[in-house]
């Protein structure tokens, strides 16, 4: 594996960093509602963002006094290529994908509304 990849993975093996991804598949976020809905510090959580952007998974940007994450889902590619190297995996359509996960978020999103 090259580093990049071994970046990619090891930031893809937390679930607190996954869920982060999958938050910002919705929309770019501010830090403080990325972090919010976890219960650790501002400080953890900007670690957890710090690992996902040396991954190339996520970039950041000050807009005012706020930072900004937005995902890079196109890091993603080697990842998805090297596991196909394998000929188990399907090629990755990253827009399928995307929307595949937005419409399982909207399910769940309907649940934990109905059992509130």
């Amino acid at each position: 594996m090259t580093p990049g990849l071994d970046t990619v993975f090891a930031a893809l093996a937390d679930p607190t960093r996954r869920a982060i991804l999958q938050m910002l598949l919705e929309d770019d976020m501010a830090v403080t509602d990325v972090a919010e809905p976890f219960e650790m510090s501002l400080a953890a959580i900007s670690k957890h963002l710090a690992i996902l952007g040396r991954a190339g998974l996520i970039s950041q940007e000050k807009r005012g006094r706020l930072k900004w994450c937005k995902l890079e889902p196109d890091a993603l590619r080697p990842a998805s290529v090297w596991m196909q190297g394998f000929g188990l995996f399907e090629p990755v359509n990253l827009d399928a994908f995307e929307a595949f996960l937005e419409h399982q978020f909207r399910d769940i999103a309907a649940d934990d509304g109905a059992a509130g």
